[in-house]
């Protein structure tokens, strides 16, 4: 592991006339404006939107984004910008790679991330592959991320300009040999900027509203958990004592870190959930300072640099909406890592993203995993 570099300048990209690119198009302002901008731009565009909702679509999944209402406005965007559209079958690969494993990771005890793995598993991977069978160079998407090129040439993700709105967190597992074939058109523009393009140019999504929720749940994601994975009465127990303190209707209900909804018996004391169990059923609950991790480990590790550059000191993002922290590196290999932070972080959360970051540039990331507690007999 090298120590930190400074970050390269970012490099204008050519922007070579005529070649072909596929364009994932989700009914949304950032992909509307995407497809236009290379059209502008002299590439060959073909718009394409992922058809993720089933036969059975249920009410309130898929509505904002990636919905037959989306897949309609979004081949009317297309229309408008000149280019062609295509619908494309992904529902077997989603249930596959998103809605089954979402559940299994709560069944174990871990609070799981959707959108990391649609990026990784599907957009990125199997669009990808979609992309180069109909002889397109590139994929490109409305994530505000930066492309950037260094002085040896290899393609880097940034985080965009938009520090709001900043997606490289769920891009940390793309296929290293996949990065030279994406484009973010958008990535070094603030979202204002992007609707003023879309009403200039008169797109019909230049005010759409954002999605904010998981497309496929319902509700509450409890409520939909509580759907596929069946209740089963345990008890919570004290990590300092093990005194049963309540019961619960399975661990699948909860995550770390959680102090409202614990129904304890003693109800005036401030308890967060610190651990839990699937194998004995158990929710461990304790004090704050029992819900602060000094560094963790991860598996799953993809790199977008080669691992022998990767810093020993460097910054980590453990959710989307927390700002990096720094770490130390204390080991680092192609199947995970484990990290040292500067100050304690409350509440790391199994099953979520730990991304990698040397300022503002993404260098992968690995999914968290537990800590080994030795718990009250």
């Amino acid at each position: 592991m090298t120590a930190p570099a400074s970050a390269p300048t970012p490099a204008a990209r050519p922007m070579p006339a005529g070649e072909r690119v596929l364009c994932a198009m989700s009914g949304g302002v950032d992909s509307s404006v995407t497809a236009a901008l290379l059209k502008d731009q002299g590439y060959q565009v073909i718009g394409a939107m992922m058809r993720f909702w089933p036969d059975d679509k249920r009410v309130d999944t898929f509505d904002s984004c990636c919905s037959p209402d989306a897949a309609y406005e979004a081949r009317r965007v297309a229309e408008q910008v000149g280019v062609p559209f295509y619908l494309l079958d992904y529902r077997e690969q989603f249930q596959r790679h998103i809605v089954g494993p979402f559940l299994e990771e709560y069944a174990h005890g871990r609070t799981p991330n959707p959108c990391v793995n649609c990026n990784t598993k599907v957009k990125f991977d199997e669009l990808v592959k979609k992309a180069k069978m109909l002889g397109c160079k590139y994929v490109a998407t409305g994530h505000y991320v930066k492309r950037v090129e260094n002085e040896r040439g290899d393609v880097e993700f940034w985080r965009g300009d938009d520090p709001r709105k900043d997606q490289t967190y769920f891009l940390w597992g793309t296929p290293r040999d996949a990065l030279p074939h994406i484009l973010f058109p958008v990535g070094e523009m603030e979202k204002p900027r992007v609707r003023e393009i879309a009403a200039e140019k008169g797109l019909l999504t230049a005010q759409k509203a954002e999605s904010q929720n998981i497309c496929f749940v319902p509700g509450k994601v409890q409520d939909f958990v509580a759907e596929h994975i069946p209740q089963a009465q345990g008890q919570i127990r004290e990590i300092a004592t093990g005194e049963v303190v309540g019961e619960h209707l399975g661990t699948q209900f909860y995550t770390l870190g959680q102090k409202k909804g614990l129904g304890l018996y003693q109800t005036h004391k401030v308890r967060h959930v610190v651990h839990l169990d699937p194998a004995t059923n158990t929710v461990w609950v304790g004090d704050y300072e029992d819900c602060l991790w000094n560094g963790l480990k991860a598996s799953a590790a993809n790199y977008l640099i080669d691992l022998a550059e990767l810093p020993s000191e460097l910054e980590v993002q453990v959710r989307y909406r927390t700002a990096p922290v720094k770490a130390r590196v204390i080991r680092a290999d192609e199947s995970g890592f484990e990290l040292e932070f500067a100050e304690a972080q409350f509440a790391v959360a199994p099953g979520q993203s730990a991304v990698l970051y040397a300022g503002p540039k993404l260098l992968g990331g690995g999914l968290i995993e537990d800590h080994v507690r030795t718990l009250p007999s």
